[in-house]
C-alpha cells in the first residue's frame, strides 16, 4: 500500500541570511507535516524565527534571505516552482495573514478594494456587481453588517475591523491552507476572542489547513490540535497541544508554561527564563537551550541535538528529557499548592487625584467623548490598573495626567500640585510635577531614540532635571532593571524587546517619580519576558515605594500587579474595587464579558530551578 501523502509536508527547512559579515543561520533544518483540515500552532519566542518559517513556505523571504529543503503540498514541491506557478498557488491554495492589521492592508486602498483584488481572478466574479455583492457577503462572515467599511480606508477602522477586513480577504479565494502570523497579538481580549473565533469558524467551515504563530500559549492550547515548539531557530517539541500542556517533555516549554501569568491567583514572584534567546548562528553546534537551562549538562553544549520521538506523535529535542520528566512534573505539582499573596490596601493622603475628568476630540458639533466623568485616586506605593478594551479612553486618561492631552472638564492633581492644564503651570510646579510623574509606553521598539546610546537616553531626563549624571548614577540605574552597567555603551538597535523596555523604565525612574504611568508597558512582549519586566516592577515598587497607574487589557497580568481595579467601558467606570473581588466575583455585565472573553490559562505550576 502507497503511504498517506500529507497535504503539507516540511523536510529539512533551514533559512539563512546573506550579509556583509557572511551567511549567518537563522533557522536549522526543520521538518513537520499538517494534515488537511488540521490545524497546528507554531510557537516561540521573539527571534526564533516563526514569521519566517511562514514566509519560507510561502515562498515570500525577504532579499538576502534564502531557504533550502523541501515544502510539499500533496506532493507537489513548492521549491522549485517557477513564480508564475507560485502566484497560481499564492491565495489560492495557501493564503498569509500578518500581525498587524495596518501594515497588511494597502492604506491608499478601501477596505473592499482588498477584497476585490482577491476576487478578479475568480470567473464567477468577473462582473463588477457580482464581486460587490461577494465583497459583501465576505464581510459579513467576519462579522462586518456595515455595508458602508467596504468603502472606508483602513486608517478609518479600529484595529480588530482592520483585523476583520484583512481575514476577509485572506479567504477570498478559498484558500486549502491559511497562515495566520500572530493574528490577534495588537488586538484587546474581547477582540482578540473574536477575531480568533471568526478564523476556527472559517477553518472549520471550509475544512481548510490552519497553521497559527503566535507566542500565546494559551492561545495555541485553545485553539489547534497540534503544537510545533520553536527556540532559537530549531524544533525542540512536536506534539498533541493536550499532551505538551499537561506534560512538556522539553525543558524551555515547560519554562514557556510557567511563565504564563496565572489568572486566578497573585503569586509573590512570577516564574521566568532567565537571560534572552541567543541567535541561531551562535548555538549551531549545541543545545540552543543550555544556557538557560539548570538541567544542562556538558553532552548539551557539546552537540547539536536531534529532535526524537520518544513516545507516539511526541517529538523532542532533550536529550535529558528520560532523567528529569519525573523532576519536571514533581516541580509543578508541588508548586500548585503555593499559597496566594494577599493584596493589602494601601493607605495615606491620595498621591494622585482626578476629579470628574471629560475628554473630547473634535470640533464641537462632531466632536467625540473619550472620557466621561471619571473619578478616581492613587494612594503613594499603591498600583492601580486600569482595564478595558481599544477605544475604552484608557490611554487618553494616562496622557491626561502626562500632559500629553489636555482635559475638556475636570481637575486632575498630582502631590497637592494642579496639572489639569501643564501649559498653565509656572516652571518650578511643572518641573516638580515632571519629577512626581513618569510613564511607561507600550512599545519599546519605539520609545527609545535609536540614534543615542542607552547612557545619552538615561542622561537626558537628569540633565533636564538639573542633575549631573555620573556613571555610578546611571550604573545604578541599569541595575535596578536588572542591566550590567556595560550596556550603558550600547544602542537600542543592539537590544531585545525587554532590555529596551528595562531601559524605558530606568529612563523613567531616573528623576525619582512617586508615580509610574505605565500603558500596557509588556504587552508587546513575549510571555517569559512579560514575566521578567512584571517582577521588576513589582521589585521597584517595593524598593522605592512607587505607585502605578497600570494600563492593560490582559486580566492575568492586572491580577499579578495591581492592588485596586478600575473597568472602563466607552469612557466610563462601570466597576472599581480590590482587584481580587472585581475578578473573582464581578458585578457588571461588562466586566463579566471581559473576564468570558479571555483564553484559559495553562496549567499553573514553577519551575523553581528558572531565576
Amino acid at each position: 500500500m502507497n503511504a498517506v501523502v500529507p497535504f503539507l509536508a516540511i523536510d529539512d527547512l533551514s533559512i539563512a541570511a546573506q550579509g556583509a559579515a557572511g551567511r549567518r543561520v537563522i533557522t536549522e533544518p526543520a521538518s513537520f507535516t499538517i494534515g488537511r483540515g488540521q490545524t497546528l500552532a507554531i510557537v516561540g519566542e521573539s527571534g526564533s524565527g516563526k514569521s519566517l518559517t511562514a514566509k519560507a513556505i510561502a515562498r515570500l523571504l525577504p532579499n538576502g534571505v534564502a531557504s533550502t529543503g523541501s515544502v510539499k503540498l500533496e506532493g507537489v514541491e513548492l521549491t522549485t516552482l517557477a513564480e508564475s506557478e507560485l502566484q497560481r498557488i499564492r491565495g489560492h491554495r495557501i493564503s498569509l495573514m500578518l500581525q498587524d492589521p495596518f501594515t497588511m492592508l494597502n492604506p491608499l486602498m478601501k477596505c473592499g478594494e482588498h477584497i476585490d483584488e482577491m476576487l478578479r481572478s475568480r470567473r464567477e466574479y468577473s462582473g463588477r456587481g457580482a464581486r460587490r455583492a461577494e465583497i459583501m457577503r465576505r464581510l459579513a462572515e467576519v462579522g462586518i453588517a456595515d455595508p458602508s467599511v467596504a468603502e472606508r480606508l483602513p486608517f478609518q477602522l479600529s484595529g480588530g475591523m482592520c483585523q476583520r477586513v484583512a481575514l476577509a480577504a485572506a479567504l477570498a479565494r478559498d484558500p486549502d491552507l491559511l497562515i495566520a502570523d500572530e493574528p490577534s497579538t495588537a488586538l484587546d481580549v474581547t477582540t482578540q476572542a473574536e477575531i480568533i473565533k471568526l478564523l476556527l469558524q472559517a477553518q472549520a467551515q471550509r475544512g481548510m489547513s490552519l497553521i497559527l504563530i503566535t507566542h500565546n500559549l494559551r492561545l495555541a492550547f485553545s485553539t489547534c490540535q497540534r503544537i510545533c515548539v520553536l527556540y532559537a531557530g530549531s524544533i525542540v517539541e512536536i506534539g498533541d497541544t493536550a499532551e505538551v500542556e499537561a506534560s512538556p517533555f522539553h525543558p524551555y516549554t515547560l519554562g514557556l508554561l510557567l511563565s504564563d501569568p496565572p489568572a486566578d491567583r497573585r503569586v509573590k514572584k512570577l516564574v521566568t527564563i532567565r537571560g534572552t534567546v541567543p541567535p541561531a548562528y551562535s548555538v549551531s553546534t549545541s543545545c540552543g537551550f543550555a544556557g538557560r537551562c539548570d538541567w544542562a549538562q556538558e553532552a548539551c553544549r557539546t552537540a547539536k541535538p536531534r529532535l526524537v520521538e520518544r513516545v507516539l506523535g511526541r517529538f523532542t529535542a532533550c536529550i535529558r528529557q528520560q532523567e528529569i520528566g519525573r523532576e519536571m512534573v514533581a516541580l509543578r505539582a508541588a508548586a500548585e499548592q503555593a499559597p496566594f499573596e494577599p493584596v493589602t490596601a494601601a493607605a495615606g493622603e491620595a498621591l494622585l487625584r482626578v476629579e470628574t475628568l471629560i475628554k473630547n476630540f473634535g470640533a464641537r458639533r462632531a466632536s467625540v467623548r473619550a472620557v466621561k466623568a471619571v473619578s478616581f485616586h492613587i494612594a503613594p506605593g499603591e498600583s492601580l490598573g486600569l482595564v478595558g478594551e481599544s477605544g475604552a479612553g484608557k490611554t487618553t486618561i494616562g496622557r491626561c495626567i502626562m500632559g500629553l492631552e489636555t482635559p475638556t472638564e475636570g481637575r486632575i492633581e498630582i502631590g497637592g500640585i494642579d496639572v489639569s492644564n501643564y501649559d498653565r503651570l509656572d516652571a518650578a510646579d511643572r518641573i516638580a510635577a515632571r519629577r512626581l510623574v513618569q510613564m511607561v509606553f507600550q512599545n519599546p521598539y519605539s520609545s527609545l531614540n535609536p540614534k543615542h546610546s542607552v547612557r545619552t537616553i538615561l542622561e537626558e531626563p537628569l540633565r533636564l532635571a538639573g542633575e549631573k549624571a555620573p556613571a555610578s548614577r546611571i550604573a545604578t540605574l541599569l541595575e535596578e532593571v536588572g542591566l550590567p552597567a556595560d550596556f550603558a555603551n550600547r544602542r537600542p538597535a543592539s537590544l531585545s524587546g525587554g532590555e529596551r523596555q528595562r531601559v524605558a523604565i530606568a529612563r523613567a525612574l531616573a528623576v525619582e517619580p512617586q508615580l509610574l504611568v505605565c500603558d500596557e508597558p509588556v504587552s508587546a512582549l513575549d510571555v517569559s519576558v512579560q514575566a521578567q519586566m512584571l517582577n521588576v516592577l513589582k521589585s521597584l515598587q517595593q524598593s522605592r515605594k512607587l505607585a502605578f497607574l497600570f494600563i492593560t487589557h490582559d486580566l492575568a497580568v492586572v491580577r499579578q500587579i495591581a492592588d485596586r481595579v478600575i473597568v472602563l467601558f466607552q469612557g466610563e467606570i462601570v466597576e472599581q474595587g480590590a482587584v481580587g473581588e472585581v475578578l473573582d466575583n464581578p458585578q457588571h455585565p461588562y466586566t463579566r464579558r471581559l473576564l468570558s472573553s479571555k483564553l484559559p490559562s495553562a496549567q499553573r505550576g514553577s519551575y523553581p530551578n528558572l531565576s
